[in-house]
């Protein structure tokens, strides 16, 4: 009779992890995902536990989910203030060197810290521009997308995002292509090796400029009304740094409307504090080897965006990360970086619920649809999930019905 009794005990006390997982189960094997590529890790950081795995250890294109590792690089290794400009003087010359900052004029943060620096300067201005030793894209961006906004250029001295902002009444920013714009009668490009911008229906456009040491000058000159000169030398010894805006304003900027070039440029910049000069493999591999060297699949990263399809992360990844955050970081100071179901970001309209219950990054390309962060349940549980999904033929609001049931039970029953 005594044994009878632990057995139902047992049973009893395991039922819902069995219905959970039967759920969960049922909800994977379905025909839905029969002909895709579907990963799901939850995982509870209180208990350290793994609650929930399906194909979590398999290698997905992250597409965006990429920046939640550039958010981990920029908090592992920048200031609490971005570094916007590195400065020395020497034999009555200003020497300034380009930090990678993206935030300089650029449309949404508009920061003129380094203009209003330089403007004020009596001295002779001298521009070093070789600390910069990586392409302007990264391997396995589509070539085709280059006057696309979100394919700017990196840059070590980016200057009003490295974009052309036209308006629908023509008006240029910056100034100095007012003449390089044309109007063409069917669509919006830029030729594909000058800066000469052609734009047809009355709208605003952003496009990317081709960068140069040379333009970036002609740029700087324009802003502060005064002749700078490019050297190829920056003097030794310790340097001045001019800082501009709070760090996390700029991850979460970056993470709610997943801008690629200001991840791409919090890499660079973050290489800065490994080597002198900037280099995004080079911070990736000191991220991997010093910070991240127990992660459950050893990725392939390569890139600060996730706008390369030569990425490959597992949804145990991007846990695992996650969970190192969690543990590293106040849980309302991380929990702001992310998007919010139907509140903000790339999830404003998605998982709208009275009370918020996803925080999370959205990574999505042709076939590629990701969400990985956090899910509040309603007994007041944190948990860690990545969703993945490659090389479907669904369309994205099949796919995301599809997730919506399991974060909406997850919710209400863990």
């Amino acid at each position: 009779m005594l044994r009878y009794v632990i057995i139902v005990i047992i049973v009893f006390v395991n039922y819902p992890v069995f219905c959970q997982t039967q759920f969960l189960d049922s909800h994977f094997n379905s025909d839905f995902y029969k002909n895709q590529w579907v990963g799901f890790n939850l995982y509870d950081p209180v208990e350290n536990e793994e609650l929930y795995n399906y194909q979590g250890d398999k290698y997905f294109i992250p597409a965006s989910n990429t920046k939640i590792m550039t958010l981990y690089t920029g908090l592992k290794i920048l200031p609490d203030s971005i570094p916007s400009l590195k400065y020395q003087i020497l034999q009555d010359t200003l020497y300034i060197a380009g930090t990678g900052d993206p935030t300089t004029l650029e449309p949404f943060f508009k920061q003129r810290k380094v203009i209003d620096f330089l403007s004020n300067q009596k001295l002779p201005i001298a521009v070093y521009l070789d600390n910069f030793n990586d392409s302007k894209w990264a391997p396995g961006w589509s070539w085709e997308d280059y006057s696309e906004y979100f394919s700017a250029e990196r840059s070590p001295f980016p200057l009003y995002g490295n974009i052309v902002t036209i308006s629908s009444t023509l008006n240029v920013s910056p100034i100095y292509f007012q003449s390089l714009v044309k109007k063409e009668k069917h669509q919006y490009f830029r030729d594909f090796t000058n800066n000469l911008f052609y734009v047809s229906t009355p709208k605003t456009y952003e496009i990317p400029y081709i960068t140069s040491q040379d333009l970036t000058l002609k740029l700087i000159e324009s802003e502060i009304n005064k002749k700078v000169y490019k050297t190829n030398t920056f003097p030794t010894g310790n340097s001045n740094i001019l800082y501009s805006i709070p760090s996390d304003s700029l991850y979460r900027r970056m993470m709610l409307v997943s801008d690629n070039f200001l991840a791409e440029q919090i890499l660079l910049m973050s290489s800065l504090y490994v080597n002198e000069r900037m280099n995004s493999e080079v911070v990736i591999n000191h991220i991997l080897k010093k910070h991240l060297s127990k992660i459950p699949q050893e990725p392939r990263w390569v890139d600060g965006s996730g706008l390369s399809r030569y990425n490959n992360f597992s949804p145990k990844d991007f846990v695992y990360v996650l969970n190192e955050m969690y543990h590293d970081i106040a849980i309302e100071r991380l929990l702001s970086f992310f998007p919010v179901g139907g509140v903000n970001g790339t999830l404003k309209n998605s998982y709208k619920a009275k009370s918020p219950y996803i925080f999370a990054k959205t990574g999505s390309m042709g076939q590629v649809f990701n969400l990985s962060g956090f899910i509040k349940t309603k007994t007041g549980r944190i948990l860690i999930f990545s969703y993945m999904n490659n090389n479907f033929k669904h369309s994205n609001s099949s796919l995301k019905l599809q997730m919506q049931k399991i974060f909406e039970y997850i919710r209400d029953n863990y």
